[in-house]
């Protein structure tokens, strides 16, 4: 039996987006040994499915990390068959900010070396002697200190559109880039308070513990990542130190947790935290546009892309062999759109 979703995409989608049934959009993680990590992926899929559960789960030997839209009247049998498993049994499952459950239009299982790609050999240090979760509370009151370094473990394209006051935020693509990078930018202050974040809080488990090795001394990471540092924040009326919007791997792409809009139109500068990915599917870079530029551009990332897109099929199926787009040669570099087409419009 094969255990996926046939039916085509874009016919998914149209059915979630004109379906007016409530769903609840969360994300999840375990480090855990899984023995057999195909098997335990086939009968998750089949638990999840019988549910309407859509989403993206990667499973490894590591263990798991997921992103879901659940249906709400579901949600109970969901949690409680989730939690039937016994390294999932009482699960902090983060719910998202900004919702309308049209997060995800399929479910996807996927069997991977790790749950998050890192470069790291985890033979040589242990792995489960990670730093000290934080919550909201904690964290604020720890960072008042001017003696504690906040880092941003996230990729630029994240940290672009929202980050934490005062945080350190790597111009990487990766967090594999990252790890290497932060220690080489902390190496002398390995004796200061460190407090990491992340989204859901997934990959500073593994970096915590990577510091650690390294020989930091006082290692932090918010308590279920920017997600749950807003939700408790909200909760129980606690100053929020997050500015900006918090990106997220699906297609909402952002739910915004403060007012202020930090980033700017790739395209003509001017103050936007949206981002796309461009309509020539032969390009599709992620990006940050504005309504005047998707009006502009085709919500393409550039004139090209624009002018491509407006060409007969067949014509694109020719022209797609020999022409090379900003997303062709896939990167999540930082773009910047308005340079080139200055240049085409000159």
């Amino acid at each position: 039996m094969k255990l996926y979703n046939k039916i085509n995409g874009e016919e998914l989608k149209k059915q979630l987006l004109e379906s007016k049934e409530k769903r609840v959009t969360l994300s999840f993680y375990q480090y855990a040994n899984i023995e057999n990590p195909k098997k335990f992926r086939d009968d998750l899929y089949i638990m999840l499915n019988k549910e309407g559960v859509l989403g993206r789960i990667y499973v490894a030997a590591e263990g798991i990390n997921g992103q879901l839209s659940v249906p709400e009247k579901n949600f109970e049998p969901f949690k409680k068959a989730l939690y039937s498993i016994d390294f999932l049994n009482g699960i902090r499952l983060n719910i998202a900010i900004e919702d309308d459950g049209k997060s995800f239009f399929k479910l996807k299982i996927k069997v991977r070396n790790k749950i998050v790609a890192d470069g790291l050999d985890d033979a040589s240090f242990d792995v489960t002697k990670r730093g000290k979760h934080l919550k909201a509370e904690a964290f604020n009151e720890l960072t008042d200190n001017p003696e504690t370094i906040v880092v941003d473990m996230r990729n630029h394209y994240e940290s672009e559109v929202g980050y934490f006051e005062n945080a350190i935020r790597p111009d990487v693509e990766t967090f594999r880039e990252a790890l290497p990078l932060v220690e080489e930018m902390l190496e002398d202050k390995k004796d200061k308070p460190i407090v990491m974040y992340c989204t859901g809080g997934i990959r500073c488990e593994k970096a915590s513990a990577y510091y650690l090795h390294k020989g930091f001394k006082e290692v932090y990471m918010v308590d279920g990542g920017i997600i749950d540092y807003a939700r408790e924040v909200n909760e129980k009326g606690l100053k929020n130190k997050y500015i900006g919007k918090n990106f997220v791997f699906d297609d909402r792409m952002g739910e915004r947790i403060s007012d202020e809009v930090v980033a700017k139109c790739h395209q003509c500068g001017t103050a936007c935290d949206t981002h796309i990915n461009c309509a020539n599917d032969a390009c599709h870079i992620l990006f940050i546009q504005c309504e005047n530029c998707a009006e502009k551009y085709d919500k393409c990332c550039s004139k090209k892309c624009s002018d491509f897109i407006k060409l007969p099929e067949e014509e694109q199926q020719m022209l797609k062999l020999t022409t090379e787009f900003n997303g062709t040669k896939f990167g999540k570099g930082r773009y910047k759109a308005h340079h080139q087409d200055d240049e085409l419009e000159k």
